[in-house]
Formats: C-alpha cells, structure tokens, sequence
C-alpha cells in the first residue's frame, strides 16, 4: 500500500521539487548579490554608509523570515507592487538571507591582512581594483563554508514559501495530504526528497572547500 501510494505521489511531488530548486536557485543568486553590496558598505571607511548597512542587516535578521514573506505578498499590493507568489518567495527569501549573505563576505573581507592591501597599493592599484583583485577572492576562499552552508539553509527553508501558496515541494505535499490522507506517506516522501537535494549538495560543497583549499596551500 505504501509503495503503491508513493508510486502514484512521486511524479507531483517531484514537479513541486522542481520549483523548490527554482526558489532556491533565484532567491540565493538575489541574496548573494545584496548581501555582497552590504558587506562593501560595512566595511566602508565612510562611518555614516557602514551604520546605515549594518542597521538594515540587523533589522533583516530581527524579522523573522515568515514575517517578510507576508509583508512582500500581501502589503506590497497595498502599495501597488503586485508580485506573483513565485516573485514574492523568491524575494522575500533572498531577501531574508542577504543579512547572512552579508555576514558572511563581511567577514571574510576583514579577515585579509591590511598588509596585503598595503602592498597593493605600493604597486599603483587603488579603491575598486584593491578589492576586486587581491580581498574579494581571498573573502570568498574564507567566507566558502559558511556561503555553501547558507546555501544548504536556504534549500530547507524555500518550505516556508509554501505559506504564500507557492507549489514547491512542501506545499505539494501539503494538497496531497490534504485530499488523501496518506500523512505518514506524503511526508516521509517529502523528507526523503529534501535529504536526496540536500545531502548531495552538502557533499559537493565540502569537495569544493578541500580542492579551493588544497589549491590555496599549493
């Protein structure tokens, strides 16, 4: 019975997998670019830019996610900003994220060694390409952990998007249960699906941060 059930289950839920990939993929492209434009401003030497930017980024984290995706789907409209549910998740959980996105390259950024900088600035390079050349591929090498582990995070988390009506895998599980009452089936159908999406990403990430890493000391 249960095979049979998750036989017939299996091909919606993988549709709704397909969307959870989407809402990841865009909403971790969207983070990473704002969280990156955050960190180059807290570590900005104009004091009033870097308050402003961490300011935002603990306000970002004070929110809890659910809260954000709420606000982006149903008060937008309010405001004449109407976004498609797909639209809303996506930016609302970039969004969300990008506080931790931000973090993370921040951290990364201040962890190169002022003399580093200072020798690049003997040899002519100045503001942009100092950062561009020698800190930001440094703070990526050092920020990778934490960057695929927010990555993993992410996946996990595109289940709350489902509280917007967003048919990813969460959500279709949710209709299914809701119609069938197959529980135990559904969402240990579910649960597997998000482990065979995340344990392999994790796995792959570690190898990326042993060959960066083994490229780095050689």
């Amino acid at each position: 019975m249960f095979l049979q059930n998750a036989l017939d289950f299996l091909p919606i839920l993988l549709k709704g997998a397909v969307v959870t990939v989407q809402v990841t993929a865009g909403s971790f492209l969207l983070s990473s670019v704002i969280g990156l434009v955050f960190a180059l401003m807290m570590v900005s030497k104009v004091r009033a830019i870097a308050l402003f930017a961490i300011g935002v980024v603990n306000v970002i984290r004070g929110l809890p996610i659910i809260v954000q995706l709420f606000y982006i789907y149903f008060v937008l409209p309010d405001f004449g900003i109407q976004l498609t549910a797909f639209q809303a998740g996506v930016i609302g959980l970039g969004i969300a994220y990008s506080a931790y996105q931000a973090e993370n390259f921040r951290a990364g950024i201040q962890a190169i060694h002022q003399g580093q900088i200072e020798a690049a600035e003997s040899l002519g390079m100045r503001g942009a390409m100092v950062m561009r050349r020698v800190v930001l591929p440094q703070a990526f090498r050092i920020a990778l952990p934490p960057y695929g582990n927010t990555l993993v995070m992410m996946l996990k988390d595109s289940s709350l998007v489902s509280t917007i009506t967003v048919a990813e895998m969460t959500r279709a599980g949710q209709l299914i249960a809701s119609s069938t009452f197959e529980n135990m089936t559904v969402y240990t159908l579910v649960a597997l699906l998000y482990l065979a999406l995340s344990l392999p990403l994790s796995y792959g990430l570690r190898r990326l941060e042993a060959r960066i890493g083994k490229r780095s000391k050689a």
